[in-house]
């Protein structure tokens, strides 16, 4: 089968590799219809290529028709259509009977001190062969796949895999009260999506910053309160400008959907670099030792949220030595609550709102669609934000 590959900083390519095949009772194989291009994906393109293996299959966010299934799943069927979620969790340990399937005891990546294992994300989570392929091997499918019916086009349900839940989570773990407020720190597919799923969970404001042009025009027709990054000289500009919004306070809660590669933090921005380009070998032990993050959008999400208010982080971070303002977060009595997205725990609650209405304007979420043979472009036209891109799915 056709996959995309990773083959360096930077490097991607599509390759021919084998087929995957039914290895464990639990599994089953399917046959990608769409599969989508996330801006975690970014993070191995750029910064965590020290955990990364050369011919490692990328992609998380699939969905397609099962094409065969082990004796240990009673629920699937060939022809069958799903969508998969990113982590691979059994279902029925204590973790995923708790609602933290990202934490499945049964495939934490123990060697790594990891949680779940996850589809196409270095060896920290597994090194599981992932969904950007003509064809995927799903680990634990008495579980994870989730049905969805025949007819609408993949762009209705493909979001469920990932975009969907991992945007609900942050606003619920944002607490935002009826009608109250809440500001979301970048507007990649996640930052846009939780905009959406804000308004729909009844806040009553939602804000929101970016720098750039066409993804604050998509949140703005969206009725978005939106803010130019570029307008403001300092971050004290831009905090004072939403809190004079707010009463003087500041929202009620701030969701970071940026993380590790915030713009600003030059310093942090080198070492990650400089960690990137050296032999894994070397460059491994150190990231997980000493990474430090570019933490601009999370030191302006502590500075915006009012006292008392909440923190959702759901950009990722992979830091060991981040600087953090511990004063500052204790000073403020700030919660804060971060992690991957648990997928199933949030599913039910999300399905209703994929209707012929479309309330989060899921059919024309995607900016551009590609086939798979276009990965090498598409990751460099995401990574360096040109052509309007906020989400690219692919099509085998």
């Amino acid at each position: 089968m056709r996959a995309v590959t990773w083959q360096g900083r930077r490097k991607i390519s599509v390759e021919t590799v084998p087929d995957p095949r039914i290895e464990e009772p639990t599994d089953a194989v399917i046959r990608i219809t769409s599969s989508g291009l996330c801006g975690s994906d970014l993070h191995l393109y750029e910064v965590l290529t020290p955990f990364m293996t050369p011919g490692d299959i990328l992609g998380h966010e699939p969905m397609g028709i099962v094409e065969e299934v082990g004796a240990g799943v009673p629920d699937l069927m060939a022809g069958d259509r799903v969508v998969v979620p990113f982590q691979i969790a059994c279902g029925n340990c204590w973790m995923c009977l708790n609602a933290l399937p990202t934490q499945c005891e049964t495939t934490q990546v123990h060697g790594e001190g990891m949680g779940a294992a996850l589809f196409g994300y270095t060896r920290l989570y597994g090194a599981v062969p992932g969904a950007q392929a003509e064809y995927l091997r799903v680990p634990q499918a008495q579980f994870g796949p989730i049905k969805v019916p025949e007819g609408p086009p993949d762009d209705r349900f493909v979001y469920l895999s990932d975009v969907l839940p991992t945007a609900w989570q942050a606003v619920a773990y944002a607490d935002v009260p009826e009608g109250g407020s809440v500001a979301v720190l970048g507007l990649g597919p996640i930052g846009d999506m939780a905009c959406r799923v804000a308004q729909v969970r009844g806040a009553g404001r939602v804000f929101c910053v970016d720098l750039v042009p066409e993804r604050l025009e998509r949140a703005r027709a969206r009725g978005v309160e939106t803010y130019d990054l570029r307008s403001f000289d300092s971050e004290k500009e831009l905090v004072a400008a939403i809190r004079d919004e707010t009463d003087g306070r500041g929202p009620d809660a701030v969701i970071d959907a940026v993380g590790t590669e915030a713009h600003g933090s030059a310093a942090a921005k080198l070492t990650q670099q400089a960690a990137a380009m050296l032999p894994r070998a070397i460059g491994a032990p150190l990231a997980e030792r000493f990474s430090v993050d570019r933490l601009a959008a999370l030191n302006t999400a502590i500075e915006l949220v009012r006292r008392g208010g909440t923190l959702s982080l759901v950009g990722v971070y992979g830091g060991m030595a981040d600087p953090l303002p511990m004063l500052t977060l204790f000073d403020k009595q700030l919660q804060i609550r971060m992690g991957q997205a648990n997928v199933r725990r949030w599913t039910d609650e999300i399905i209703p709102y994929l209707t012929d209405e479309d309330p989060l304007g899921v059919d024309d979420f995607a900016t551009h669609r590609v086939p798979l043979d276009d990965a090498p472009h598409a990751y460099e036209m995401f990574q360096r934000k040109r052509d309007g891109a906020v989400k690219v799915l692919m099509q085998p």
